[in-house]
């Protein structure tokens, strides 16, 4: 994803003057695309996934439209071309998003995992991903990196295989890592809330390449 398409995603989730901050974020944004990309959706069922309420939900909407990322009739929401292609954008930063269940690394009651293609370089001690998956509301979060034919966290195993089997396994199983990958996995109180924390762990890895250094 490129630093640009970054920053139009962000704007549409950020404050606009005159008027109130926002309620949503870029989750949000992210969020109503994925679920749109499977199928049209109405206002109603758009606003019941998101966790969000009338009045955020008919900015959302309206932000979409403007930007020509969206199309609305009786039948609900729908992706327009431009928003397919800023979708397939995402899709190829986070190729695999699943749900995975209690393991011995994945303590949570819901736990969710992003696969971020090719920026295990990114990542430093995993500290800044985990910040940012705990402050969009996840209660804890793991940063995987594969490299070798090995999945490592920092300070913790150099071979989840060998030391959590089970956890490998269900890892592997559903995101299907190759080298230089990144795996954030947040667990929350909620299914949304270990979502949106790998999410926003995830998104903080698609920073320009230039601010990472």
């Amino acid at each position: 994803m490129t630093s640009t398409l970054k920053a139009f995603i962000s704007s549409l989730a950020g404050a606009k003057a005159p008027g109130p901050n926002t309620t949503f974020t870029v989750f949000h944004i992210f969020y109503a695309l994925e679920l749109m990309s499977e199928k049209t959706i109405g206002r109603n069922k758009l606003a019941g996934k998101l966790n969000v309420g009338e009045g955020a939900i008919r900015t959302i909407i309206s932000r979409l439209v403007d930007a020509g990322l969206i199309s609305t009739s009786k039948e609900g929401c729908s992706l327009t071309a431009k928003g397919l292609h800023v979708w397939k954008q995402f899709a190829e930063a986070f190729p695999y998003r699943v749900e995975i269940p209690k393991t011995e690394l994945t303590t949570s009651d819901y736990n969710y995992a992003f696969l971020v293609k090719n920026s295990g370089h990114k990542v430093q001690s995993g500290i800044d991903q985990r910040d940012a998956a705990i402050i969009a509301g996840a209660r804890r979060a793991l940063v995987i990196i594969s490299k070798g034919g090995h999945l490592g966290i920092e300070s913790v195993s150099d071979s989840i295989e060998k030391e959590f089997p089970k956890a490998a396994s269900q890892i592997l199983k559903g995101l299907k890592p190759e080298d230089n990958d990144v795996i954030v996995l947040a667990g929350g109180d909620t299914l949304l809330k270990a979502k949106r924390g790998a999410f926003a762990a995830g998104w903080s890895l698609l920073e320009d390449e230039k601010k990472q250094r």
